[in-house]
């Protein structure tokens, strides 16, 4: 399915509640089903969460995660340690094509059995689960940290707990912090000093309870440069939020405050006001927030603003390569992109062409960046359905604040 978009009054002052953040509820549940007395509410109804909950529920031999990156590397940790498992776990030709050895051999490193199917250091892999005792890991702090989030997850029922060791800069921070958060919440001991983090065995003590998942700020995002790039006094307001939120991406508030775009909190409300903004470059490291590089890149397109963003190393390997996939896609509305293995830079758009065909590289991100251009001119997302990843209800979303939204 493609999606036609046209231009419209965008309508003022509307609440949406959003679905929950993608990233709390894999974690959560996984420790669910290490954990069965936890319960939670305002779970993700994304397609990866689908693919979780499904996974840890079923008997089957083999997992098909799809493209749900978060799945493959929590589902290997979780089936590595499960005793008496026998797993394949794969995924579609784009996941087999990113990297998953940092993982394997961390865990091979304490005792695991797992074993590549086809490429070496690449899924799919058979899982033999066993006990694992657990101790100490080294690790490189610039890897992706969803391996590192994996190994801390496991770790209260390993016998000896995990100690992580890391190795360098570390990158993507809050994501980090977000799992040591939540293990703490479920009563969990942890410990994150220098770069040493440490979690302890909580493997004879049961945990109940229900745990609010809070609404996802990736998601969000999406809001916020629509409200960027529609006119002075516009207005959103979006439900269940955080101020003191365990999401990195929460760093939008600032991050679009730069842009026009002020955040006001009430309760477990933010509204999204705009104003007139003087910016005229913006400058931003996203190592620890690299989930928001496609729409800020787009935003400032939209506006005109020229942007230099850093930090981006982690891009290359996602759904698509999203470096690449933007230089292509904002060359084609009449951006002068350049890119290299870790950075963006867009200078001023002379002109904003329409009616261009966006492609999505199977990329939900690239799907929803691209979108709220649609404020200015007509565009096409094609193959829109792959919103489905993270936020199924986002056309209709679109639809009910005033897109003119056709499906093809």
């Amino acid at each position: 399915m493609d999606i036609a978009l046209r231009p419209q009054v965008i309508f003022d002052g509307l609440h949406f509640k959003l679905t929950g953040s993608k990233s709390e509820t894999n974690r959560l549940l996984l420790l669910q089903a290490l954990f069965p007395g936890i319960q939670l509410d305002n779970a993700s109804d994304s397609d990866d969460s689908a693919v979780m909950i499904k996974a840890l529920s079923q008997t089957a031999s083999t997992i098909d995660v799809h493209h749900a990156g978060t799945a493959m590397r929590f589902l290997t940790a979780f089936f590595a340690a499960k005793e008496g498992a026998t797993v394949t776990v794969t995924g579609s030709s784009r996941m087999q094509e990113r990297p998953i050895s940092i993982l394997v051999e961390a865990l091979r490193s304490i005792g695991a059995d797992i074993t590549y199917q086809s490429n070496e250091g690449f899924p799919p892999l058979l899982i033999k689960g066993k006990t694992l005792s657990g101790g100490a890991v080294s690790m490189h702090g610039n890897v992706s940290s969803q391996y590192i989030s994996a190994l801390l997850l496991i770790a209260p029922k390993l016998e000896q707990g995990i100690t992580i060791k890391l190795h360098g800069e570390i990158t993507s921070m809050p994501y980090i912090k977000m799992t040591l958060a939540l293990l703490e919440r479920i009563g969990v001991k942890t410990s994150f000093t220098g770069h040493v983090i440490q979690v302890f065995p909580h493997a004879g003590e049961s945990i109940a309870g229900t745990l609010a998942v809070e609404s996802d700020w990736s998601s969000a995002s999406y809001f916020y440069s629509i409200i960027a790039l529609a006119s002075a006094g516009t207005s959103v307001s979006l439900s269940a939020y955080r101020q003191n939120s365990l999401q990195g991406d929460a760093a939008l508030a600032a991050i679009y405050s730069l842009l026009g775009v002020d955040t006001i909190y009430s309760g477990n409300t933010i509204t999204l006001q705009k104003r007139q903004s003087d910016l005229t470059l913006l400058r931003l490291n996203l190592a620890d927030t690299p989930d928001l590089a496609q729409t800020i890149a787009v935003s400032c397109f939209g506006l005109r603003i020229p942007c230099e963003l850093t930090g981006l190393h982690t891009l290359k390997i996602k759904e698509t390569d999203r470096l690449q996939a933007l230089e292509n896609e904002l060359g084609k509305l009449g951006a002068a992109v350049s890119v290299t293995s870790d950075s963006l830079s867009l200078k001023a758009a002379e002109i904003l062409r329409d009616n261009v065909i966006i492609n999505t590289y199977s990329d939900h991100r690239m799907a929803m960046a691209f979108a709220p251009l649609a404020v200015k001119v007509p565009i096409t997302i094609q193959d829109a359905g792959v919103v489905s990843k993270s936020y199924p209800g986002f056309w209709d979303d679109l639809e009910r604040l005033g897109f003119h939204v056709a499906r093809l």
